[in-house]
């Protein structure tokens, strides 16, 4: 593998990285110096496959999705919720044998419902762990982000996925 391929593939592994370059925000001889580790070459020679491989990628573009963001409180794991089968407590997410719905604990759902999609949950969860709030669960669909977070980082955690949803990176 040539330089230039294993400096791209190691850039491509980092989405920080990938982003940092679309956007054309890399320091370049330290990010050579990140990368060094694990890319055989001196560091200029690194920098400079890494300015080449920035001219190469698209420019950084963000999208606004319009989706309604909402707060359910009270979310708690519930038990006997079979995959596939509506269940009385009518969980709010369920994940593999787990399940959370409304009126069964102290977690707090963000519901963002409309124009959705795993880019869109990938950004909020990335501006919700640099904020500091810790996400219990997370899932998506088709038409609806559910985020559970602690109650007291709810109120945060519905300002940060509706900033999230304002600028949801394009690829």
């Amino acid at each position: 593998m040539s330089l230039a391929e294993a400096t791209r593939e190691a850039a491509r592994r980092r989405p920080f990285l990938l982003g940092a370059l679309r956007a054309g925000v890399v320091n370049y001889t330290a990010a050579a110096r990140f990368l060094s580790e694990e890319i055989d070459g001196d560091p200029e020679s690194v920098a400079t496959a890494l300015r080449r491989f920035a001219e190469s990628l698209p420019d950084w573009e963000a999208d606004d999705r319009s989706a309604r963001v909402s707060m359910r409180s009270g979310l708690g794991e519930i038990d006997g919720v079979d995959e596939g089968s509506a269940d009385e407590a009518d969980p709010l997410l369920v994940i593999g044998d787990t399940a959370l719905a409304p009126d069964a604990g102290s977690l707090t759902g963000v519901v963002a419902t409309g124009e959705v999609d795993a880019a869109a949950l990938a950004h909020a969860l990335g501006l919700l762990d640099a904020a500091g709030v810790g996400v219990r669960a997370a899932g998506v669909t088709d038409e609806a982000l559910v985020v559970a977070v602690e109650r007291r980082d709810g109120p945060d955690a519905v300002r940060i996925v509706e900033d999230a949803l304002d600028a949801v990176p394009s690829h």
